[in-house]
């Protein structure tokens, strides 16, 4: 566990900070970009769940600590003795939002066109929070072609959005009151 007793350090004053193995980089450096995308995301989850409940509020809770562990594999690189004891994502958390997006999907109605954002507030910050996860991914992915990057924490950013991507569908009455495209509308 974790125990804050000081909240300023002063560490980063000068633009770097200390990743989980006490290397020091850059704030910009794209490992730093890929945790601090992770923790954004995980801020916009807390917005989506002011707008849910129950079940829906459950999962969303689950994976915000999940995207705390996330945040942990992403500060720690891969390589050296310190990674054994290193905080992961596993596999089996990934097949946990699998089964979780075919749960959820099994009950929403067929879509017919692509899906903008919106509909209920739950549905709209629920797409807000898929999109920034989004950007993680594409951040992680990054990092893994310069880096090593733990495979399953890559895995696990690709089904959190499609897991975001059901549950906003289904917190707009399971699909009922998507907000559908419309190509050339407006034309």
């Amino acid at each position: 566990m974790v125990k804050l007793t000081r909240i300023y350090t002063r560490g980063g004053d000068a633009g770097e900070t200390s990743l989980g193995d006490g290397a020091r980089v850059r704030k910009d450096a794209l490992r730093v970009e890929a945790y601090g995308t992770v923790d954004e995301a995980n801020a916009t989850i807390g917005l989506a769940r002011l707008h849910t409940e129950g079940a829906a509020d459950a999962i969303l809770a689950r994976i915000q600590n999940d995207l705390f562990d996330l945040g942990a594999d992403l500060c720690r690189p891969e390589g050296g003795a310190a990674t054994r004891s290193a905080l992961r994502i596993s596999a089996d958390q990934v097949v946990r939002l699998e089964a979780e997006i075919d749960a959820i999907n099994a009950a929403l109605a067929p879509l017919e066109s692509f899906v903008l954002p919106g509909g209920t507030p739950a549905a709209a910050a629920l797409h807000l929070a898929r999109t920034v996860v989004r950007r993680a991914e594409r951040l992680a992915v990054a990092l893994a072609a310069r880096e090593p990057v733990n495979a399953e924490a890559v895995k696990y950013l690709n089904r959190l959005s499609d897991l975001l991507f059901v549950l906003s569908r289904d917190r707009n009455e399971r699909g009922a009151r998507d907000v559908l495209w419309t190509p050339g509308a407006n034309r």
